[in-house]
């Protein structure tokens, strides 16, 4: 009959056992005409053999037989039940997160109208003497989470970054207790991990055990100004200026003017007028010009509002790493123009760039230049190129005295794979056309106009219009702030010569447009950036940016220039050792993103390394560590392996990088920016708990019907009982005695000698 479930070990040693029948009238009413006919057709074949004895067995044996079927054809079933000797447990989930120290709460013993936090109203629950109407209905037991073990790997995670996973609170209670017979959830419902609770309510309905839950908190936010991101860059260049962007949400009912204050640990202070929007958030930035190397902290303080409720979150820091360091530029022309002339001089003049130059221009008999940063040729030795952080491609192609395809399909990996930035500037000589059948044709972030090579010229000069993305932009930044920045650009000298430009391609970001010049696709696109595999690309469609020297000298095109090159070799430049270069994106990683991890990685001999093991061990901020292998990105990579990382952990990460081929190791850093996942202050969310207690037939109690909850729970019918069925119309030992009992008849047949 199979074993008792061990679920049965806590119920009655005595069950009560019955039999049970399933059959229709009609199905009874033949049944007995049945047996009435096999009784007749007995006793006529006993009366003919004039009533022997052996027949008068035989006879029985068949209406035996046939009484039998008959009673199987009413599909008869031995149930047995079993009663629960103990009581069912009542199990009353706390959410002890840290949004749960929001005070929002009007508790009905709340005095003079004073606000509670919620986690001080949600522990008055786990008292016993709450539940002591119930208790010997119910045995209660009081659980929090995210600190409940639930044996999940994404329970832990949540618990130690401090998230909020009901669904996993509620699966461990399935998982865990088979005796439950109803579950108390007290909960703000501001859940962040994990999946949507929602999706356990048909198992928990299923299993009839219905959700009371008691929402805590408002629903309206309380006001409050926080500064929730600092978006430094992970490092800077002494004597260069840097642009300290931050964000500020308020909650408030009103905008209002704030004196942010900015400090870096050296003793700096800056100090900005933010207009501070309600009910939204507010970016703006400070700039800052270290003066020394180092390691340096920024602190972004946010003035107090007198209607705000939390002020201990209107602060928030970062690092960043202030370094003396060369940036070295290639910069390919074929023609001695202007722009070229000058962009080469604002270079050379930079303290923090090393240039060298490539002239090849078509009537020298072989390149080169007049001064020591004129290089000889194209470097041949791929190390060699992999040394510059950015390349400037001028008005030059692929033609003779010229690149060729081979050092364009170099140019293609240096950016894809050594995350070097390259620069289209071209000219007014269209060799750039040369490039839409070449391996640099992906990198181009404009598709060109074929039928004009040469471009468009003026002799009236035309002007560059920002995008919403170029007022924005570090790159486009010739002033501290918004509005003098786009003044100086409307002011700045104009250009006669623009790039065949059509439009925009897919994925790129436009950063200024021609001011009136447009066609089918729009304004015509003329400072356009995108990002290639681990590199950036820039494409200037004008040759005019030296006539911003104009009246100011190098005030414009020196800064511009400058802002270029060390955007596009920012990534790069993020961590590097003598064999090992690491860097990461996004470079202002958030909680929840996933950071994508890259490695230049060479051998001892100086050859980047096709294949091989390169492990990444990450520290968190609270000590967990994680071992990654990063995974080579092809033969043809340059050394470069990949991998990624999902960030679970706001604050610094040090990162340790090393490799079976390679003796030397690199020690790396990057900072999490953001707050907590878990914010107090934040808006309750009592309609994920309703829809719980909806779907599972239980109730949703506000903080003032609470005392009905006893009432509620008693109400809540008995477990069902526990029983076990045994088919026996379908039982095999049943059938065996009914086929035993017809044989038995057609043996006891042959024996007496009827047919």
């Amino acid at each position: 009959m199979g074993a008792i479930p061990s679920t049965l070990l806590l119920m009655d040693p005595t069950p009560t056992s019955y039999l049970s029948v399933s059959s229709s009238t009609a199905m009874i009413a033949v049944s007995f005409l049945a047996l009435a006919m096999a009784f007749g057709l007995g006793y006529w074949n006993w009366k003919r053999s004039q009533f022997r004895q052996a027949v008068l067995v035989l006879e029985g044996v068949r209406l035996a037989a046939i009484g039998g079927l008959v009673f199987l054809l009413q599909q008869p079933e031995w149930t047995t039940e079993y009663r629960p000797t103990e009581r069912p447990n009542l199990v009353v989930l706390v959410d002890r997160s840290r949004s749960m120290e929001t005070q929002d709460v009007l508790s009905a013993d709340a005095t003079g109208g004073e606000l509670q936090s919620r986690s001080k109203v949600a522990k008055g629950l786990e008292n016993p003497e709450f539940w002591s109407r119930v208790s010997n209905r119910f045995q209660v037991a009081a659980e929090g989470f995210p600190s409940i073990a639930t044996g999940d790997a994404a329970g832990t995670e949540a618990s130690s970054s401090g998230g909020t996973n009901i669904h996993n609170a509620l699966e461990g209670v399935l998982d865990r207790d088979s005796n439950v017979q109803a579950v108390v959830l007290v909960s703000d419902g501001d859940w962040n991990r994990g999946k949507p609770p929602v999706e356990l309510a048909s198992r928990f309905r299923s299993r009839g055990i219905p959700i009371f839950s008691v929402p805590l908190g408002s629903e309206t936010r309380l006001p409050d100004l926080e500064a929730i991101s600092l978006d430094a860059p992970t490092f800077g260049v002494a004597g260069k200026a840097l642009r300290i962007p931050f964000t500020i949400e308020s909650s408030l009912s009103r905008d209002h003017v704030a004196q942010v204050t900015v400090e870096f640990s050296n003793g700096d202070k800056e100090t900005k007028e933010v207009r501070v929007r309600p009910m939204s958030r507010t970016t703006d930035s400070v700039s800052w010009t270290p003066k020394e190397p180092g390691d340096y902290t920024i602190r972004v303080t946010i003035p107090p509002h007198p209607d705000e409720r939390l002020r201990e979150n209107n602060s928030i820091e970062a690092p960043i790493s202030i370094r003396q360091e060369k940036l070295r530029v290639l910069l390919i022309e074929t023609s001695p123009r202007w722009e070229y002339r000058y962009l080469r001089n604002a270079l050379s003049r930079d303290p923090g760039v090393e240039v060298a130059c490539l002239l090849l221009h078509p009537l020298l008999e072989k390149p080169g230049g007049g001064n020591r940063d004129y290089i000889s040729e194209f470097p041949s030795d791929p190390e060699e190129l992999a040394q510059f952080d950015v390349v400037f491609l001028g008005d030059i192609g692929i033609a003779e005295k010229q690149l060729t395809e081979e050092q364009c399909q170099q140019l293609k990996g240096l950016v894809e794979y050594q995350a070097t930035g390259l620069v289209f500037l071209p000219g007014s000589m269209g060799y750039q056309s040369t490039f839409l059948s070449s391996p640099l044709d992906p990198l181009l972030p404009v598709v060109l106009d074929e039928t004009n090579p040469t471009g468009t010229g003026s002799k009236l000069a035309m002007h560059l219009e920002l995008t919403e993305s170029g007022r924005r932009s570090l790159l486009t930044k010739l002033a501290d702030t918004e509005e003098d920045n786009l003044q100086v650009w409307s002011g700045l000298p104009g250009f006669q010569w623009f790039a065949p430009v059509l439009r925009a391609k897919a994925g790129t970001e436009t950063l200024a447009v021609h001011q009136e010049s447009a066609n089918e696709f729009g304004r015509i696109p003329l400072i356009v950036t995108k990002t290639f595999g681990a590199g950036k690309v820039l494409y200037m469609g004008t040759d005019g940016a030296w006539r911003w020297r104009r009246g100011v000298e190098d005030r414009y095109h020196y800064r511009f220039w400058g802002q270029v090159v060390r955007w596009m070799a920012y990534q790069r430049n993020m961590a590097k050792g003598e064999t090992i270069r690491f860097y990461y994106s996004p470079d202002s990683p958030s909680l929840g993103q996933r950071l994508m991890l890259k490695a230049n990685v060479m051998s001892d001999a100086g050859e980047p390394l096709s294949k091989g093991t390169v492990t990444t061990k990450i520290d968190t901020p609270t000590g967990r560590s994680t071992a990654l292998t990063l995974q080579s990105a092809g033969t043809d990579s340059w050394g470069l392996f990949e991998g990624s990382y999902d960030v679970r952990e706001a604050g610094k990460h040090r990162v340790l990088i090393a490799s079976s081929e390679s003796s030397k190791t690199l020690e790396a850093e990057f900072f999490v920016q953001g707050s907590a996942e878990e914010r107090v202050g934040l808006a309750a969310k009592p309609k994920v708990l309703q829809e719980l207690s909806k779907v599972t037939q239980g109730e949703s109690i506000s903080i003032d019907r609470v005392g009905e909850l006893g009432e509620l729970l008693l109400r809540v019918p008995d477990p069902p009982l526990v029983t076990k069925r045994w088919q026996l119309w379908a039982h095999p030992i049943v059938m065996t005695l009914l086929i035993g009992l017809l044989s038995a008849f057609w043996i006891g047949r042959k024996w007496l000698g009827m047919l």
